[in-house]
């Protein structure tokens, strides 16, 4: 059978059953992870924050970076973004120097750019128009600097009613679509599909379940660039 056009590097054939990948994602505020015992579980890879806005480190990043290079995983970091306060320029300069770089090595995943619902206001205040002229400063700065586009990742809600669904970021930025449900469901901004699914808030081991969509070839290729 042949294979379809790819995007990222993964093969997109509608229909056809496909291999996943268990992963997990973390921050400090999640309390104990099991590293060990989720490797062993079959888990490969692990997002983990990094930093918020242009001021906050999360402060178990480094330990759980080390950690999860030591159990094995494949690993990157997140930032959750605050467009409210600061440029996407300025953030992703502060995500780049705090953990949120990028190297071909085959184990470090492209840094995630997190923007979703925030305590501020729905859309922190901006327009959509606005808001994607914000991720837009995020992602170039963002490529400039490590060589690579960053995952983003948000809900179909969220990007629906913040971005008003744009589609400018499908073609670079593999997705991570967060629904805690049986399906993955509506599939926002023109993407294909997720490249990550965050399923539950609530993992075995420690933060919260995902799954990549595709092989662990595809996995290592998403870190190797």
């Amino acid at each position: 059978m042949r294979l379809p056009a790819t995007l990222f590097g993964f093969a997109v054939a509608a229909g056809v059953a496909r291999a996943t990948v268990q992963g997990f994602d973390i921050s400090h505020y999640q309390g104990t992870v099991d590293f060990s015992s989720a490797y062993s579980s079959g888990a490969r890879f692990v997002i983990i924050k990094a930093t918020e806005g242009t001021t906050y480190t999360d402060p178990e990043f480094s330990s759980h970076y080390t950690d999860a290079t030591d159990a094995g995983f494949i690993r990157g970091g997140y930032h959750f973004a605050h467009p409210d306060t600061s440029s996407g320029a300025s953030q992703a300069n502060f995500f780049v120097e705090n953990g949120g770089g990028w190297s071909g090595d085959g184990i470090t995943l492209p840094g995630m750019l997190d923007i979703e619902y925030g305590a501020s206001s729905e859309c922190y205040g901006l327009s959509a128009s606005s808001m994607v002229s914000w991720i837009s400063d995020f992602v170039d700065t963002y490529q400039s600097l490590t060589g690579r586009y960053p995952m983003i990742y948000t809900t179909n809600d969220w990007w629906t009613t913040c971005t008003g669904n744009s589609q400018a970021f499908s073609a670079n930025c593999p997705l991570v679509l967060a629904r805690y449900s049986s399906s993955v469901g509506t599939i926002p901004g023109g993407w294909p599909y997720q490249t990550i699914w965050q399923y539950s808030d609530s993992y075995t081991y420690g933060g919260d379940a995902d799954t990549f969509n595709g092989a662990q070839s595809s996995l290592v290729k998403l870190a190797t660039g």
